[in-house]
């Protein structure tokens, strides 16, 4: 037992260590970003690691990119996309997980398999089909069209009937004595039941929908459709790659996110469903 401690003590450290190095080699592209973002026009953005911070920071280049580009609807655009999507999932993703974890039906299993199976789709084979049929419906360069692709998510589905499983039998049992419905027990019971999954399930909806490029690209080419992603590249291609407003530009596009994490990260934490069942 002696001899183990002073290994598993090196092991841990060993262990610690490595995860520091791996978080600092990732902090380095956020450090040139921000040091890229406040540099004025006569520094360098290439350099060494010791340049990479400006000498005399500037707001500059948040100013110029504000006024000669319209950030302000291309934030307005991602933010209305991203919580039309993070709602439409959360309702939708709730109804399907509920009856394949808390309901015994014919087929469960069988859609279920379905559903799962549609992972190993990558999600640009069904671009092609995906845009005919906007194009068909009238849909390119409208927020609808934007949206509609990302409406359900597999993995939605799958991580909401992970989480209502695990809701006890017996808050279930309660409602039904009551007289409740499967829609009162859904949305009475097992909706507030797993309110810490819908959170963290919208964060990352949220997320996947504010970063969304490729989708986006394809369907909308009126500017004044943009978000934030295609604003960005937009940026990049009329500037002649100006380092200095396009990473300021994407400061400004990170900048929602990180204080939506801020906001909610409190309610990201796993909760004990069955607290609410006494003996």
């Amino acid at each position: 037992m002696r001899n183990r401690k002073p290994k598993s003590i090196s092991k841990n450290i060993f262990t610690y260590l490595l995860l520091i190095v791996i978080a600092i080699s990732t902090l380095f592209p956020l450090i040139w970003l921000f040091g890229t973002a406040f540099k004025p026009s006569t520094e360098d953005v290439s350099g060494t690691l010791t340049s990479w911070l400006p000498s005399q920071p500037t707001w500059q280049n948040f100013i110029t990119v504000w006024q000669n580009y319209p950030f302000e609807k291309y934030l307005f655009n991602s933010f209305w996309i991203a919580f039309i999507t993070v709602c439409l999932n959360l309702i939708l993703c709730s109804l399907a997980a509920y009856p394949l974890a808390r309901i015994d039906f014919l087929g469960r299993d069988t859609i279920w398999a379905f559903i799962v199976s549609t992972i190993m789709i990558p999600s640009q084979i069904i671009m092609i089909p995906l845009f005919i049929l906007a194009v068909n419906l009238n849909l390119r360069n409208t927020y609808l069209g934007a949206i509609i692709p990302n409406l359900v998510s597999t993995f939605g589905i799958f991580f909401l009937r992970q989480a209502f499983k695990e809701i006890p039998k017996e808050l279930e049992e309660a409602a039904k004595i009551d007289g409740c419905s499967e829609f009162d027990i859904w949305w009475n019971v097992m909706i507030p039941a797993v309110r810490p999954a819908l959170i963290t399930l919208a964060f990352f909806i949220f997320i996947g929908s504010w970063s969304d490029f490729l989708w986006p690209l394809i369907v909308l080419d009126d500017p004044s459709y943009y978000t934030l992603p295609l604003g960005i590249a937009k940026l990049a291609n009329s500037l002649d790659l100006d380092w200095r407003l396009i990473s300021a530009g994407s400061i400004i596009s990170i900048i929602p996110v990180v204080f939506l994490f801020i906001l909610v990260q409190q309610y990201i934490i796993p909760t004990d469903s069955g607290s609410g069942v006494k003996g």
